[in-house]
């Protein structure tokens, strides 16, 4: 007989033992427990709530969607509603990335984006491109083609004999940096280690690069000086090598921007997208491709790669929904007008606390790293776990915000505080004041100075 009653709490398994209260309900950027206790969500759960929670319009036309059909295998039938994101996303997409192939999540997409790009090389004769090149630290999903790509220690050492490990460069840590370059120079130094590393593995064996253009959960919301990524373009361009845009979490307008390449006039070959796509209101996510990729591919027999729940047409309508939501309530505005209220706002925080090192980010995609001294950039000791005391003072507080290790997940210490794109100033000032409270109260724990 199976074990039961007090000694299982939950058959439910995840990363830890963490636990955490159970969920009632949720509206706008709020959720409550089943207590009534009210949380801000003020990381969009994962980056992906982007226009808020319970929005009535988008659980309308999921349920005219039920009423009609809840799945249509995509061989054996269209569905308008995967035909009408389809649409929808390619008309919001930079000029030329036109075919959509659709995926239940992030992973998945990033799996498709390197599976499509090494066909690619296939088709046109180009057999021994296979490498992947991405940088370190980074984050491109948790399958195994994807953690190939992903350069977070503590996610990537315990498979490492499961997978061909792909070749990295350093990401644009540019605020790190002790030198007298120029913002401009900085970025054209970063982004010319991809051309180096192209050369030393050999430019007949490099298929493509992938980077967040705004870093998500590894490195903390970075950006890059504005000259890194005109030059990644043109480096990729000089050897005939793909560019792979990870905007899983930029995308479906984070940033401020549909997708934040916009921001650079940078037109990648492939972008994965997902997260704020269906914005948590169905699995959902997508990879998009130029057309003469696509074509290639599909005239040389077809592109070998696909998911049972490719094209739901419930995902797909709650899709829609949730694009039609952004343009009504002109959410890619909001995000870049209430992304450069809170950025603002978490940059003073920097007069506080001097163990605030830096504030980064893009829009509505935002982060602060706490450091030992600001001068040299030292991280705070590890064993503090400060990136886990933090979230926990923040929670208690009814404030939920998303942190990670910053130098790789080895060490330092980042938060991002990315709430959903419908956020008003009010809500900006109750995350302050919120933020304010819990960083004083983890302080005083660990000794740490306050400018009153």
């Amino acid at each position: 007989m199976k074990t039961s009653g007090a000694d299982l709490k939950s058959n439910l398994f995840y990363q830890s033992r963490l636990t955490r209260p159970m969920l009632d309900r949720s509206e706008g950027i709020y959720l409550f427990d089943t207590t009534g206790k009210r949380y801000l969500d003020g990381s969009s759960g994962a980056m992906v709530s982007n226009i808020g929670h319970s929005n009535a319009n988008v659980l309308t036309a999921m349920k005219a969607q039920m009423d009609k059909a809840t799945f249509g295998y995509r061989l054996h039938f269209q569905n308008e509603a995967a035909e009408k994101l389809a649409r929808m996303t390619a008309e919001r997409m930079p000029e030329g990335l036109d075919r959509v192939f659709f995926v239940s999540g992030g992973s998945e997409a990033v799996e498709s984006t390197i599976k499509l790009a090494r066909q690619y090389a296939l088709a046109i004769g180009q057999d021994s491109r296979w490498k992947v090149i991405s940088r370190y630290p980074s984050y491109h999903g948790g399958t195994l083609g994807a953690v190939a790509l992903t350069g977070y220690d503590p996610l990537t050492k315990p498979f490492q004999p499961m997978f061909r490990e792909m070749p990295k460069i350093p990401a644009p840590l540019c605020y790190l940096d002790r030198d007298n370059l120029s913002d401009e120079d900085r970025g054209i130094k970063y982004a010319d280690m991809l051309r180096d590393e192209i050369i030393a593995q050999g430019p007949e064996t490099v298929l493509a690069f992938i980077m967040e253009p705004v870093g998500g959960a590894s490195t903390g919301a970075l950006v890059a000086p504005d000259s890194y990524y005109g030059r990644i373009r043109e480096i990729c361009d000089e050897f005939g090598i793909l560019l792979i845009y990870d905007e899983v979490m930029t995308g479906a307008g984070r940033t401020g921007a549909f997708v934040a390449s916009e921001h650079w006039g940078v037109i990648p070959d492939i972008v994965a997208l997902s997260k704020g796509f269906a914005a948590g209101y169905s699995p959902l996510g997508a990879m998009v491709a130029q057309n003469h990729i696509v074509d290639k591919v599909l005239d040389s027999g077809g592109f070998m790669h696909g998911f049972t729940y490719a094209g739901n047409p419930l995902a797909c309508a709650a899709g829609c929904a949730v694009l039609e939501e952004m343009d009504r309530l002109k959410l890619v505005d909001n995000a870049r007008d209430m992304g450069d209220l809170l950025k603002a706002e978490l940059t003073k925080l920097m007069d506080r606390y001097p163990f605030i090192g830096d504030v980064r980010g893009k829009g509505l995609l935002l982060a602060f790293e706490l450091v030992s001294d600001r001068e040299t950039m030292t991280p705070l000791p590890k064993q503090l776990n400060a990136y886990n005391r933090l979230v926990d003072l923040t929670y208690e507080r009814g404030l939920i915000i998303y942190s990670r290790r910053t130098r790789g997940g080895l060490e330092g210490d980042h938060f991002l505080v990315c709430p959903p794109l419908i956020i008003n100033e009010s809500q900006i000032a109750e995350i302050i004041a919120t933020l304010i409270e819990s960083l004083d109260l983890m302080a005083a724990e660990m000794n740490l100075p306050v400018n009153r």
